[in-house]
């Protein structure tokens, strides 16, 4: 994964420079036009295939965050030194972390909607609809299979993170239905619940995630 985040923290990095040559000469666009930019020639390269740095360390999402901080100084104006998260939260951008995680849980969202490939909804399996587990007392909240794994590459596929990141979702968003889990909510509760990315990598190193939230 190093190749691939040294080509998007390149890339990224490359396509400030040349916004900032031309921020002198968009003072009579509409405000929007230089986010419409950092949209479509930064953040694009940020998310694609990000969910593939689900469950690496703080120094590899690091890099790529610097990008998005610099592009958030870049469209608010800010000041080198200043704090980046109030400018983040103004914005409504998530770190990058956050938006791995929140990625994550809507492809798990579309594997119980019917909405997403096979090979991925079979993973995607509900603690009520296994023998002998049903019962439980918390089979009912619609928590996942988390299946037992022993190694960090294991804990990183997706048919572990993603039933992992779904269980450390508040019960009210278990409900596999398209009115209850949506982008706002998902957004929302990733901004203010920052501990989720560590919380679903521990839930995925055992059976089951029994968080009681």
């Amino acid at each position: 994964m190093l190749p691939h985040i040294d080509s998007v923290c390149h890339t990224g990095f490359f396509q400030l420079r040349q916004l900032r040559t031309v921020r002198g000469s968009l003072a009579h666009v509409p405000r929007s036009m230089p986010r419409l930019m950092v949209h479509s020639l930064t953040s694009s390269r940020l998310d694609y295939c990000n969910s593939l740095l689900f469950g690496m360390g703080a120094e590899r999402i690091k890099r790529p965050q610097y990008i998005k901080n610099a592009a958030a100084r870049l469209v608010s104006g800010t000041r080198k030194f200043d704090r980046i998260t109030p400018v983040l939260r103004n914005l409504h951008w998530l770190p990058v972390a956050k938006r791995i995680a929140y990625k994550v849980v809507m492809l798990v969202h579309k594997c119980l909607n019917g909405r997403a490939p096979s090979y991925l909804a079979d993973v995607c399996i509900p603690v009520d609809t296994l023998p002998g587990r049903r019962q439980l007392c918390y089979a009912a909240t619609g928590q996942l299979l988390v299946p037992r794994t022993s190694t960090n590459i294991s804990r990183r596929g997706f048919h572990c993170c993603g039933p992992a990141t779904w269980n450390a979702l508040p019960v009210s968003l278990y409900v596999p239905t398209t009115d209850l889990l949506t982008p706002f909510s998902a957004v929302a509760w990733l901004q203010i619940r920052p501990e989720l990315c560590k919380r679903c990598l521990q839930a995925s190193k055992i059976h089951f995630c029994i968080h009681k939230m």
